[in-house]
């Protein structure tokens, strides 16, 4: 869909596809759970299970994207809104959007849904009073967010959940958190941000991987960074998920254009860093975040980072031509990478990036608008990495963070 106008195209089949009836929207009856081969039970399964009754009796807004369905595959928010039971005043799209059309940066803007006729609101961008507004135009009394996060601070869902909660803050209103597993697991790792370096990416003084669930953040939030803790916040668990396990055998929804499988997920806290450097992080190609690499790189960097025994990682040299965003049409070499264990995605990626500033200096490059500064939560990581510190030595510099956050959520965890 190159060049379609996703909020026009969205709006058009609203006005052109024609209302669909209740028994039209169930008629279709998909696979049970158990044919989709997982135990686990997302918050969303358990609360349809429940007949709806936590959302039953006030109007409700849904802060959702694609990767809110049941079991059987269909959307939470569809299934809602066919049930008869529950009031959906509207839903709020975060990045990509509602229905997941647009690329990273972008969203869907304000339209009517052409499945359900629900009302959507564009939340990507927006702050909490403005957030909050379009609350009360809905006349929403429940914030329920069922978004999947892939468990690293800069991955944008977390962010407008913790808006999400300062708008319900500000009206009054009541906030479910449907919850699902972190697909990367339960590793606490990277540096924590400087409140200085507050952004889109990153608004809170947590790790670059958390290694929390969204329910678990919520409470986080809500009793820390909150002026005041909200009138009602719940978090529907999900069941059947043993030992905060990331194989957890739930189909993989693509949270988001660029995250196409859990592999992404388990090497994206570090390789997102990529995003703040002149390398291409893979946008463009099949597998972003997995290949990286730029013009002028050839096979030494594979060579070298297969050298360094990184566990649980390998690295194939690789040529690719990204169709869009950084070196589009253009032909780069660098490395994919290859998970084969337990993994430190973030160390791993100091080690890419120090080994490719070293290789290359002619190519290797901050973005001139300090992104990284951003991702990695301060100018820790620039200024060590220009100083020519090693990988180990940087990725000593935050273990006292680490430390400290671990302790800082060990109250709000809710699997063991």
């Amino acid at each position: 869909m190159s060049g379609v106008n996703r909020r026009g195209f969205l709006t058009a089949a609203a006005l052109s596809v024609p209302a669909v009836g209740l028994a039209a929207s169930s008629a279709c009856a998909a696979p049970p759970a158990t044919e989709l081969g997982s135990a686990v039970e997302t918050g969303a399964d358990v609360l349809a299970a429940r007949d709806w009754q936590d959302v039953t009796g006030r109007r409700i807004g849904v802060v959702t994207n694609p990767t809110g369905v049941l079991a059987s595959l269909e959307h939470v928010v569809d299934a809602m809104h066919a049930s008869g039971e529950v009031d959906v005043a509207a839903v709020f799209g975060p990045e990509h959007g509602f229905r997941g059309t647009s690329q990273a940066g972008g969203s869907e803007g304000d339209y009517r849904d052409p499945r359900t006729g629900l009302p959507v609101y564009d939340a990507y961008g927006a702050d909490a009073a403005k957030l909050a507004d379009m609350f009360r135009k809905a006349g929403v009394e429940q914030v329920v967010f069922d978004i999947a996060d892939v468990g690293a601070r800069f991955y944008t869902y977390i962010w407008t959940m913790y808006t999400a909660m300062q708008a319900a803050h500000q009206i009054g209103a009541a906030f479910l958190v449907l919850d699902r597993p972190n697909p990367i697991g339960a590793r606490v790792a990277g540096p924590r941000l400087d409140p200085r370096f507050a952004s889109g990416v990153g608004l809170l003084p947590i790790v670059q991987q958390h290694g929390m669930t969204v329910g678990e953040l919520a409470q986080l939030f809500d009793r820390e960074y909150l002026p005041s803790p909200l009138d009602r916040l719940d978090v529907i668990r999900v069941e059947g998920w043993r030992g905060r396990s990331a194989d957890v055998g739930l189909p993989w929804v693509p949270p988001s254009p660029n995250m196409p499988t859990p592999d992404t997920a388990a090497v994206y806290p570090g390789t997102g860093l990529f995003e703040g450097t002149l390398l291409s992080e893979g946008r463009g190609t099949t597998r972003p975040f997995e290949i990286i690499g730029a013009p002028g790189i050839d096979w030494r960097w594979a060579e070298e980072l297969n050298a360094a025994g990184l566990p649980g990682l390998r690295f194939r040299e690789t040529y690719f031509v990204p169709t869009f965003s950084k070196h589009a049409n253009e032909t780069c070499g660098g490395v994919q990478v290859y998970r084969n264990g337990e993994i430190d995605a973030i160390g791993a990626s100091v080690s890419m990036i120090v080994t490719a500033r070293r290789l290359y200096p002619q190519v290797f490059g901050w973005r001139p608008d300090n992104m990284i500064d951003k991702l990695s939560g301060s100018e820790r990581l620039r200024t060590m990495v220009d100083a020519g510190a090693d990988a180990h030595e940087i990725v000593g510099a935050w273990q006292s963070d680490v430390a400290d956050f671990q302790r800082q959520r060990e109250p709000y965890l809710l699997y063991r």
